[in-house]
């Protein structure tokens, strides 16, 4: 059933957090690049075609699980598997699709987890014992070729000690492996093409990674959240600077554009 705007109940301040987040994975996106998704990333769909309306109307952006190319998103949909994803520009095949990051033609993707650890390794395969999994996630699909993309930004529906891990019980995407300093010597030998992950965008805040360490360091806290809360919340030490930034909320324009798509709410 389509469900009209003005049937939805919106937050009380206005925006959700995932509008938020989408409004903030937008921002970073140039215009000219080529994007990356997953499956079931509605939240980065969403991000990338924002952008498209607003500062950036030659992104180019796959939907992974589909195989579209610039899908309009009207309305935007929980799965980039939908069949409502082809209306889009284009459609190539999920080989070509996964074969882009590897050979550096995929200029960013978007990635999500289960765990994520200070480094920027993502886990999305199991929780516990990998023969033993106290739980089984989505696997792999392109993840472990992340290192070819130029960039990836990782987004976390959760942010808790659990989610945010001293160490992940499975890397899927390797961030920056073991810190710094392993991770130079693996792009020293060719293991590594691309510069890792960009950020990390959870509800509680947007972190990035200091540049000699690769420590992920905490860059914004969302409205209404503190610092404190997002280091109680962290399984490990972040770096935190002496004066940390509110993240800037949605504008009326971006929020116009996102709400034009998302008739169904998705993103409430």
């Amino acid at each position: 059933m389509q469900i009209r705007l003005e049937m939805i109940d919106r937050p009380r301040k206005g925006y959700s957090i995932l509008e938020l987040m989408a409004c903030v994975m937008s921002r970073t996106l140039i215009d000219g690049t080529t994007v990356g998704t997953g499956a079931g990333s509605a939240v980065a769909r969403a991000a990338c075609r924002l952008a498209q309306l607003t500062h950036a109307p030659n992104l180019n952006y796959l939907a992974g699980g589909s195989g579209a190319v610039n899908p309009l998103l009207d309305p935007l949909v929980a799965s980039s598997c939908d069949y409502t994803n082809y209306i889009c520009e284009s459609v190539v095949t999920m080989s070509d699709v996964i074969g882009s990051i590897p050979t550096g033609t995929t200029d960013l993707f978007f990635c999500g987890g289960l765990q994520v650890d200070r480094y920027g390794n993502v886990n999305l395969s199991v929780i516990g014992d990998y023969n033993k999994p106290r739980l089984r996630g989505p696997g792999s699909a392109a993840l472990p070729l992340m290192t070819g993309a130029r960039h990836f930004i990782i987004f976390m529906t959760d942010h808790s000690p659990r989610s945010f891990v001293e160490k992940v019980d499975f890397r899927t995407a390797p961030g920056f492996l073991e810190g710094g300093e392993s991770w130079r010597a693996a792009k020293a030998q060719g293991l590594i093409k691309g510069e890792g992950p960009l950020l990390v965008l959870s509800p509680l805040a947007v972190l990035d990674f200091e540049e000699e360490s690769k420590t992920m360091r905490l860059l914004s806290v969302h409205p209404g959240k503190t610092v404190e809360e997002v280091m109680a919340a962290t399984g490990f030490s972040l770096i935190v600077p002496e004066n940390v930034p509110e993240t800037s909320p949605p504008s009326p324009e971006e929020l116009k554009h996102l709400r034009s798509f998302d008739a169904d709410g998705i993103l409430i």
